[in-house]
């Protein structure tokens, strides 16, 4: 916290809390744009505006990396508005199929699987996709993840039940 604070006048501590959080902010913005240029082009304004601003981040029990995710988060939502369009989250970059098997039948069964999978989670409202972001891309706890999302942790835990439904679901009527 007093990192913080001093980065309020002190641009070196400002650079420090920069090179902690930068590449976490950087890839939660990928996820959500699935853009490099864009993603680094908000991750640049995230970071501005958190330069302009912190003198102003009071410690509420609520640490400094969810106010920069809530940044973050808000300079997406308007990213996506403003190209009015559904975001889309480039998961195929990491899920990985299993290489164990040259089989053709068995890549090609995985592959669909995938692409399954990725149909899915771009059907998914915003939030949803955020929630499987954090969680399974920068595996943050329920805790940390609600911080961020400005909820409890058991709305984040009832948030994560009703999604892995939902795409269940989603996946049953993309195979029918």
């Amino acid at each position: 916290m007093e990192l913080v604070q001093r980065a309020a006048s002190d641009p070196e501590a400002f650079g420090e809390l920069y090179e902690r959080h930068v590449r976490r902010i950087y890839n939660y913005i990928y996820y959500r744009t699935g853009n490099h240029h864009d993603a680094e082009d908000l991750t640049a304004r995230v970071f501005q505006r958190a330069m302009r601003h912190v003198a102003n981040f009071k410690d509420q029990g609520v640490p400094f990396s969810a106010w920069l995710y809530r940044i973050a988060h808000n300079l997406v939502a308007n990213w996506h508005r403003d190209r009015s369009r559904r975001p889309i989250v480039p998961l195929e970059d990491h899920i990985v199929a299993s290489k164990e098997s040259s089989h053709p039948e068995v890549e090609a069964i995985v592959e669909e699987e995938r692409g399954l999978l990725l149909a899915a989670v771009r059907r998914l409202p915003p939030d949803r996709q955020q929630l499987l972001i954090l969680k399974f891309v920068e595996r943050l706890s329920n805790a940390e993840i609600g911080e961020i999302m400005g909820r409890t942790e058991g709305a984040i835990k009832s948030l994560y039940h009703r999604t892995l439904n939902t795409l269940r679901d989603e996946i049953t009527t993309l195979e029918g």
